[in-house]
């Protein structure tokens, strides 16, 4: 009786990876985190290609740019997207009355409230969660591996994948280019890592596209890291 080896996930490409996860995990509950940027556009559509009704969670912090609402909407429309806004417990309005500019003051505190806790509550029902991340964006992602078994702090267990872990930026917009993806306006103002628009700049580093997030203060907000990796 022979025995079904281990899938080696590292050795596949995206397309590959992705069918092999949708196949492996039948019956499994499924999403993707997607800011919009252009990593996420060629992750969503090699996942729609499979599971087009697909789950697509963004989180909705109230501080976006206006660029970045009106792309989602295009998309969205565009695509036919199964749409999930993940909204804090507060608006905008309530969270500044109570707090005042808190992502000013302690952005990390800001991004926990409007960013992981309503990714925590949103991910509950799935046991598959897709990402855009991959090694090349930063240093704290550099060991990054393709399929990780991941536990929230709730105790939820889930695989996290990253189809494009070991892509470079060539890569990701000659995909993007070669599949007619549009692109969010803000890329063509020189953003090159696009979040909450106060929270984000230009970077001044040609090595580091992150660097204009939090000032330079940081590099994550901490969706990508309150989970604890098995």
């Amino acid at each position: 009786m022979s025995v079904a080896l281990p899938v080696d996930y590292e050795s596949l490409n995206a397309e590959q990876l992705a069918e092999q996860v949708f196949a492996e995990f039948d019956g499994v509950p499924a999403c993707f985190t997607c800011s919009f940027q252009i990593e996420d556009m060629v992750v969503l559509d090699i996942l729609r290609k499979i599971q087009p009704e697909i789950a697509v969670i963004f989180l909705e912090t109230g501080y976006h740019f206006s660029e970045t609402y009106a792309y989602r909407d295009q998309m969205v429309a565009a695509w036919n997207l199964n749409l999930i806004n993940a909204l804090p417990d507060e608006t905008r309005a309530e969270h500044e009355a109570k707090r005042g500019l808190l992502h000013i003051v302690n952005p990390t505190e800001c991004c926990n409230l409007r960013k992981v806790g309503p990714l925590m509550k949103s991910l509950e029902p799935y046991g598959v969660w897709f990402t855009g991340l991959r090694r090349e964006q930063s240093p704290t992602r550099a060991n990054l591996k393709k399929v990780e078994d991941h536990r929230t702090p709730n105790g939820h267990q889930l695989k996290k994948i990253s189809l494009l872990a070991d892509w470079n930026w060539e890569q990701v917009t000659a995909y993007a280019k070669a599949h007619e993806i549009p692109e969010l306006p803000l890329y063509a103002k020189g953003y090159t890592s696009i979040g909450c628009e106060p929270c984000t700049a230009i970077s001044s580093d040609p090595n580091n596209a992150r660097a204009g997030r939090w000032g330079g203060k940081k590099l994550e907000c901490g969706i990508h890291t309150f989970s604890e990796k098995q």
